[in-house]
């Protein structure tokens, strides 16, 4: 597993030992960053159920502001802290030891960029979509990235938030979902 491209290009991450982690494959990193290549610098991510936070990582090395990568597991987080200091990349990061769904609920700030790939199964990928939503955590013209069965087809989603495109790879999936702007806020410059 390394990172693909940017400052820490060639970098080879850790990984995480046993199978409760399922690091998302090379070929599917390389197909998910050919679709945000041009949407990830100078933004700020947050990576959910980070795991080994190649996610994360990634979008740092790219040029993205900030990133917040957040897990449960012990271990993880440990391994998240290694894998930045091993790309020299910990200065634009903040690590998160705790419940996914509990960070969401006592967030106070926006990411134009989510990451979720939780473990499957677990019917979290669904819930973490609608507390995302129903928390308005998107940035105006933000985009979730939502690693998921091929199998499974994401619920719809209201307005301002709109389910994009799927990209599949084998059985496993990517689904974009992307937020509008703000009606008020729509037409005007920034």
């Amino acid at each position: 597993m390394r990172v693909i491209t940017g400052s820490a290009r060639g970098r080879r991450l850790k990984e995480l030992e046993g199978q409760e982690t399922r690091p998302t494959t090379d070929r599917v990193k390389e197909g998910l960053f050919s679709a945000l290549q041009f949407e990830i610098e100078g933004r700020r991510v947050l990576d959910l159920f980070a795991g080994t936070g190649q996610l994360g990582i990634e979008c740092l090395s790219r040029g993205a502001q900030s990133a917040v990568f957040v897990d449960r597991r012990a271990d993880a987080v440990k391994l998240i802290r290694e894998n930045l200091a091993l790309t020299a990349l910990q200065d634009r990061a903040r690590v998160v030891a705790g419940d996914s769904m509990e960070f969401l609920r006592s967030l106070r700030e926006q990411f134009d960029i989510v990451f979720l790939d939780p473990p499957y199964g677990a019917g979290l990928l669904e819930s973490a979509l609608a507390h995302l939503i129903e928390f308005d955590i998107l940035a105006p013209h933000g985009i979730i990235v939502a690693e998921h069965p091929a199998a499974v087809t994401l619920p719809a989603v209201a307005p301002p938030y709109q389910i994009g495109r799927t990209y599949r790879y084998g059985k496993i999936a990517v689904t974009l979902c992307r937020r509008g702007a703000d009606e008020e806020n729509e037409g005007q410059d920034p």
